[in-house]
């Protein structure tokens, strides 16, 4: 595969994967598409975006008729589809555009792949990655596999259900060469602040309140960006076509033992007293729906395609608030919205 095209590239994991592969691949001409929504940044990669081998699209996948219209131009070989809507509160105030961007924009995708494509399908991919919560909420044990039946209870979580469930209508009905993943919660640099912990390094960092939702005793999978960018590469060169493969971090914490985790981290680097900033949580109605807990099982990841996350927790986690303490300047431009006319600045007149 020469051609990659990787949507939602100027998102947050969507970045560190172009980057991953931009560095990795310089043979391979690497295309981020992206409509660069509100948590679209181009900024995320100005250390690539001068490489001879990266280039943007902006462009809409819910737009059938311009999604076709590239792949007729740019006769992709490889497609590793991130590009959706995915914050559940905001599903929740308007599923409509879940609908519109995760279902119709990944069956516009799947066609044009197939259109483009026709039946000659070696050295041919599309990668469709989705998230753990299609399977719905654990109990206190257990783990999600590959094999655990969809339950999803979000807008959200049922749009990204509905997108997989056509990934592999494409595969079984028409023969695509696809293959899915489904990730446990990210954390890492580059982070819209719209998520819990670049939201919360915010807010402590400005003694702002700390929303926790309930008593913040939901339990999440915690995953490095970086290492799911690498998990990634591997199925993407190397994972079977039409199987599905979980990737996890192996790495459970309730809500509130995390923030306060985060809160000792903070006021350590912030030269605080320890605990100072213990004052700034603030408990709220719980989110509708909201899932008590996921785990993820990668055995098979790991047992078949060697894969298995490198960077331990407080490894990544003390890397992360790093990264944000010192990239102000960024959080900045993303909280004030001024890293929107990065896009106006770089590309209107190329």
């Amino acid at each position: 595969m020469k051609k990659i095209l990787i949507t939602g590239g100027a998102g947050f994991i969507g970045s560190h994967v172009v980057r991953l592969f931009v560095n990795k691949y310089p043979e391979k001409d690497i295309y981020n598409l992206d409509k660069l929504t509100y948590c679209g940044n181009l900024e995320n990669l100005s250390d690539v975006e001068r490489a001879h081998n990266y280039h943007f699209l902006k462009a809409d996948i819910a737009d059938a008729t311009h999604i076709l219209s590239l792949f007729e131009e740019y006769r992709f070989d490889g497609v590793i589809h991130l590009a959706a809507e995915s914050h559940v509160d905001r599903s929740i105030v308007n599923p409509m555009e879940f609908i519109r961007t995760n279902i119709i924009g990944t069956v516009n995708l799947l066609s044009a792949a197939r259109h483009i494509w026709q039946d000659d399908f070696s050295g041919k991919r599309f990668y469709h990655i989705s998230t753990d919560e299609v399977y719905g909420s654990l109990g206190e044990v257990g783990a999600f596999s590959e094999s655990t039946p969809y339950a999803p209870h979000s807008p959200y979580s049922a749009s990204k259900a509905s997108s997989d469930h056509f990934a592999r209508v494409f595969h079984d009905t028409y023969h695509l060469p696809v293959v899915i993943s489904n990730c446990s919660n990210n954390y890492g640099p580059n982070q819209f602040p719209e998520k819990l912990i670049p939201l919360f390094i915010n807010n402590i960092k400005h003694n702002k309140p700390l929303p926790v939702y309930g008593q913040g005793v939901n339990v999440r999978d915690w995953l490095y960006v970086e290492d799911h960018a690498d998990a990634i590469d591997t199925i993407f060169h190397r994972g079977k076509n039409g199987d599905t493969y979980n990737i996890g971090g192996n790495n459970e914490w309730k809500n509130i033992d995390l923030i306060h985790q985060l809160i000792r981290i903070m006021d350590r680097k912030l030269g605080r007293e320890d605990g100072q900033s213990l004052k700034l949580v603030t408990f709220v109605t719980d989110r509708a729906g909201h899932d008590l807990r996921y785990a993820i099982d990668a055995s098979k990841l790991r047992d078949e395609l060697g894969w298995s996350p490198k960077i331990k927790f407080i490894e990544g986690f003390e890397k992360t608030v790093d990264w944000y303490l010192q990239n102000g300047a960024w959080l900045e431009h993303v909280t004030s919205g001024a890293y929107q006319e990065y896009y106006t600045k770089m590309y209107a007149n190329r």
